[in-house]
């Protein structure tokens, strides 16, 4: 029961954390994810990207999922993500599920988000890897933060590097880690400058087809595939960037002449090696300002505070 207890408030993350409190936690995250995912392809994307933009704020922490209330200043509306961030509702069925499977309230969102994110990569073709688990979840949100800390689709490649370089994360990891836009889709307004007023680094019939989908005006919601295969991991996504037709300008400006050119370069022909970058990439992006021990608390609801 000591060991038990220990570990339920360990200061560090460890992949085994919930193997003897609850061994059923993993099981079932992987079920619901791969249920929605078969539901609805494009959730894989989404929830990948729901673990992206909550490490980028205040750590991996779930302070994504918070709803707004007087004292919580939620990040949903943030401009990142408001109306574009999606998944929560997948969240909440894990987090009953879990609960339910484990007997009560053991297994925190951010665990979950970050689960969910390996599962939804999985299910969609891509590498597997061991998530670092025992992370708590905050009992703040940061909506200010969200806005000036998750990285917009409009930066160039130094405005990238530093973004980056500001969670602790390298030259490597903003190649390997954009490169999970090899999965999903993106809204007319984030891309609508790139195709119709850049003319430099933009395959000009990449743009007009992108422009049937994305009028000049109206339409801010239309999708179109981040890369040529947007259900499944691989690597177009490099290979898109060598043609200049990344979608968004902050894709295109990785293969623009610059220092990161070199990587994109080899992501485009080894599918390996940029599984292998990525995977690594993304557990270290992963413990970015986790909250461990007695910080914070394990949410009963995801979306609120205990």
């Amino acid at each position: 029961m000591f060991s038990l207890t220990s570990m339920a408030f360990s200061n560090y993350l460890s992949p085994y954390f919930y193997d003897y409190v609850c061994p059923e936690a993993l099981p079932t995250i992987k079920r619901v994810v791969e249920d929605a995912v078969r539901e609805e392809r494009r959730m894989g994307a989404s929830l990948l990207r729901l673990h992206f933009h909550d490490c980028f704020v205040q750590g991996c922490d779930a302070s994504i999922l918070l709803d707004q209330t007087e004292t919580i200043d939620s990040e949903k509306t943030a401009r990142p993500n408001n109306n574009s961030i999606r998944g929560f509702e997948v969240i909440d069925k894990i987090k009953s599920e879990v609960d339910k499977a484990c007997g009560h309230p053991i297994v925190s969102c951010a665990d979950i988000v970050a689960v969910a994110a390996r599962d939804s990569v999985v299910a969609l073709g891509g590498p597997s890897w061991e998530v670092q688990l025992g992370r708590r979840d905050s009992t703040t949100a940061n909506r200010n933060m969200a806005n000036n800390d998750i990285p917009p689709p409009f930066l160039d490649l130094p405005a990238l590097i530093n973004n980056f370089k500001n969670q602790g994360l390298d030259e490597k990891d903003l190649v390997a880690l954009s490169g999970g836009h090899t999965l999903g889709f993106a809204q007319c307004f984030t891309f609508r400058d790139r195709i119709y007023n850049e003319t430099n680094n933009i395959d000009s019939t990449f743009a007009s087809q992108r422009q049937v989908d994305s009028p000049r005006s109206g339409g801010d919601s239309n999708l179109a595939p981040l890369d040529p295969t947007p259900l499944l991991f691989d690597s177009e996504y490099f290979s898109n960037l060598l043609c200049k037709k990344g979608l968004l300008h902050s894709d295109q400006a990785l293969f623009s002449g610059g220092q990161t050119d070199n990587l994109v370069q080899i992501y485009s022909t080894n599918l390996g090696t940029f599984a292998k970058d990525f995977v690594e990439s993304i557990i270290k992006m992963g413990n970015i300002k986790s909250l461990t021990g007695d910080q914070g608390q394990i949410r009963v609801n995801c979306r609120k505070v205990n």
